[in-house]
């Protein structure tokens, strides 16, 4: 007999499991935080005591690297026990701190200038259910100063959207400074993930730092088709040189049909959806990389060849540039490694 049928009776097992999970990951999760939270206020006050020697701190948090990675292992590196520092000098008053949010929502959190910012996102990214990515977009959307400035009631009540899916907790068991916390050696899905995630920053930075008009627009942007299926756009760019949105996908392993198949999804409904109605076509590129080979793809060109030769190549970065970058990025993780 297949139990999944009885919708009743499964459906409160599958409930009691997930809640057990949260429970667990939540737990985990507030205890680094606040062992994390402690280790800096002794460092702070370690430092407090040594101020009168020239260069303490650094002598400190040097030494203290070298011991605590020979007992402990990842996590304990120099920057991130500078970071636990002052997440302690950022947030003294430890109740203060919300648990469902992981370590690498503080990194992001302490990195702001102003008190009243690292308040209001930390609160709005735990009520919110934000995830690491969903904060760091509102920061870099200035959300903060836009809430400020725009007194309106949408404005105030903004809150996630269809766009973006919630931060779940099982989530937090899948962050690197947790794994290095309970000193677990990744999975290989693990290691994957991250690599994509690190490939995904570096071509994010290149394209801003090209000055060739791309803006920022979303990451792991969700949509949803016709045929009701759910799936994410790596990157998505606004290019006000081209006055096109650009869409980016990267993926470890052999490119399919179905990816070019997915892409040309992608850029279909969002020049349904999103193009304005005088701007030119969405513009797709397809990354992937396999036994030290990368491949790169334009898609959606068979009908908007003549566009792309006469303006998007003038602006788009050449394939040899996409692919150096990953080659390059793939080659110094090996290394690490």
């Amino acid at each position: 007999m297949d139990f999944s049928q009885q919708t009743d009776f499964y459906s409160e097992l599958k409930r009691l499991i997930e809640h057990s999970r949260t429970k667990v990951y939540e737990a985990v999760n507030s205890s680094m935080i606040q062992t994390y939270w402690q280790i800096g206020k002794r460092i702070f006050e370690e430092q407090h005591n040594g101020k009168g020697y020239t260069g303490y701190e650094k002598i400190l948090v040097e030494s203290l690297e070298e011991q605590l990675t020979s007992d402990f292992g990842k996590g304990f590196e120099a920057n991130n026990l500078i970071y636990m520092r002052r997440l302690f000098s950022t947030f003294p008053v430890a109740n203060v701190l919300r648990p469902l949010l992981s370590w690498s929502h503080y990194r992001l959190i302490i990195n702001l200038e102003e008190a009243q910012a690292q308040f209001f996102y930390m609160n709005k990214a735990a009520d919110n259910h934000w995830s690491v990515q969903q904060l760091t977009q509102k920061i870099e959307s200035q959300y903060y100063h836009r809430t400020l400035s725009v007194k309106t009631k949408e404005q105030k009540n903004e809150e996630l959207t269809e766009d973006n899916l919630p931060y779940t907790p099982s989530d937090l068991i899948r962050d690197p400074y947790l794994i290095g916390f309970l000193d677990i050696n990744p999975a290989k899905g693990n290691l994957k993930q991250e690599l994509e995630q690190t490939i995904l920053d570096k071509i994010h930075d290149y394209l801003l730092e090209l000055s060739n008009g791309f803006c920022f627009v979303s990451r792991q942007k969700h949509i949803v088709t016709q045929q009701n299926e759910h799936y994410h756009i790596d990157l998505v760019f606004y290019n006000y040189l081209l006055r096109c949105f650009i869409l980016i996908s990267y993926r470890l392993g052999e490119l399919t049909e179905e990816d070019d198949h997915v892409m040309d999804q992608y850029v279909r409904m969002y020049d349904d959806v999103y193009k304005p109605k005088d701007d030119n076509p969405t513009f797709g590129i397809l990354i992937s990389s396999q036994n030290g080979e990368t491949e790169v793809k334009y898609a959606s060109l068979n009908d908007r060849k003549q566009i792309f030769s006469s303006l998007y190549n003038l602006v788009i970065p050449s394939k040899e540039e996409l692919t150096e970058i990953v080659n390059a990025e793939i080659k110094q993780q090996m290394s690490e490694n």
